[in-house]
């Protein structure tokens, strides 16, 4: 397993944006990637975040599918609409829209024996005191290293299976 990450500058669209990237690769398949993470229980396993999921429509994160999503970000509760927009062998593509956006892609690749995946998140920051809070809190994760040792987690549970 290894990994890399990077973080793309602040650009200004209808709200600040900032974007980060990491990248893993592990000895199973992009199918094997893919049960990781759209499988609840094994979302669980990787997730940063502590969180409860309600009214998911589907067995597993698919195409389509949307759910509620509960957690506490720097000690403050917020819920999250989420709507997978792909989910197949090659991306997983969804979005989360509460108190800030995030817009997360999961690129996935054959890499010889091994598969690869390139993980990217972007937060949108919303308007109150709220949104600036958990937008702080989640750049700050994100700096920290939160999606590295998430991206780091998907391989090694994946390889685990």
């Amino acid at each position: 397993m290894s990994d890399r990450s990077q973080r793309a500058g602040r650009t200004r669209k209808h709200w600040y944006m900032d974007r980060w990237t990491s990248t893993a690769r592990a000895r199973t398949t992009p199918d094997g990637l893919l049960e990781v993470l759209t499988h609840p229980q094994r979302i669980r396993l990787w997730s940063p975040v502590d969180f409860e999921l309600d009214d998911l429509d589907t067995r597993r994160l698919e195409a389509g599918s949307m759910a509620r999503v509960t957690g506490k970000v720097a000690g403050v509760r917020v819920s999250f609409q989420v709507e997978v927009h792909r989910a197949d062998p090659t991306r997983l593509e969804l979005s989360a829209d509460g108190p800030i956006g995030l817009d997360v892609r999961y690129d996935l690749a054959e890499a010889g024996k091994c598969a690869e995946l390139t993980a990217s998140v972007e937060v949108r920051s919303r308007r109150g005191l709220t949104g600036r809070v958990v937008a702080g809190a989640a750049a700050s994760l994100l700096s920290a290293g939160a999606l590295d040792g998430a991206v780091g987690r998907i391989a090694q549970v994946a390889e685990a299976a």
